[in-house]
């Protein structure tokens, strides 16, 4: 059986007001589970600008149409204006996702600050961004969070650490196919990981000959190879405008003989334990968690 899971992040203020509910009702309409991994604190994604020397972060925010998509208000969220405490803003809606049987998780409490430090940040730095982002999800939920996905596939040993001192089911932080149990140098972490594996819409878009068209067929084609496949999604493209778009995604899975299942069927009681390193991702600037063994593929262009 073809089997692919869906991961949607929520990174702003905007994407949670207007784009979580939308991309709900369309997995709704297809019967998709999909689990939501929601931005918890402040919206800062304006001071995302502190990107612009590394490699190939122009080139990305000129393809993906970044000011369209994510509104000039957003962009200027932590520098002119202050950032929008997200959690506090839109528990109603976090909860009524909830409500609506899908699975909710952790992305983070500040976006931008794990993002872009949370390599250069203390162990008990960390935990204190893991800490305030576990408080509010229990505060709008009633329940400890029980699965986290870490901004940019951004993860390093205090995370991993923190993770397992959290007590999660599992994590979805890294690139790669197939769950695994993360290992850095002689550390094995307890919580396991489970990947995305197939390109995201942002990574393809305004590459050239890559229509959505064609950006359907191949995230298709490789979903229907061997394997735990996952794709994430994020409520300020495919929730908003690319919407459309997803809907047709969902349906071309299911034209295909793809079954959507819960991000959650990757785990099992026996995983392989698998080096985390640190990789690039085609269409993607600067280096993500990967997992290391045999199984990640770069994608060309």
């Amino acid at each position: 059986m073809r089997t692919v899971a869906l991961k949607i992040d929520v990174d702003t203020d905007r994407g949670t007001r207007d784009g979580v509910l939308p991309l709900a009702n369309i997995c709704r309409r297809h019967h998709a589970p999909a689990t939501f991994f929601f931005s918890l604190g402040p919206d800062h994604t304006g001071r995302a600008i502190r990107r612009v020397f590394r490699p190939g972060f122009f080139s990305k925010v000129a393809r993906t149409h970044v000011a369209g998509n994510y509104g000039w208000k957003t962009l200027l969220y932590g520098t002119l204006l202050p950032g929008p405490h997200i959690g506090r803003r839109h528990a109603a809606i976090m909860r009524r996702v909830a409500d609506l049987g899908f699975e909710t998780g952790i992305h983070c409490h500040d976006h931008f600050t794990w993002q872009d430090y949370v390599h250069s940040m203390s162990p008990d730095q960390v935990r204190h961004q893991l800490d305030l982002a576990a408080s509010t999800y229990h505060d709008i939920f009633g329940v400890p969070a029980r699965c986290a996905a870490a901004p940019g596939w951004q993860a390093c040993p205090a995370s991993l650490a923190a993770y397992d001192t959290l007590g999660l089911d599992y994590a979805s932080d890294t690139r790669g196919l197939g769950p695994f149990l993360p290992k850095i140098g002689t550390a094995t972490f307890r919580t396991p990981q489970i990947p995305t594996d197939l390109p995201t819409l942002d990574e393809r878009l305004g590459l050239p000959g890559r229509t959505l068209e064609a950006i359907t067929a191949e995230i298709v084609h490789l979903a229907s190879q061997p394997g735990f496949h996952v794709l994430t999604a994020h409520a300020e493209l495919e929730g908003l405008r690319y919407a459309p778009w997803f809907d047709t995604l969902l349906r071309a899975f299911n034209q295909a003989g793809i079954e959507i299942v819960p991000l959650h069927d990757g785990l099992s009681t026996e995983l392989p334990t698998v080096n985390l390193i640190q990789g690039e991702v085609e269409g993607r600037s600067g280096q993500v968690a990967v997992r290391a063994i045999g199984t990640f593929t770069r994608i060309p262009a």
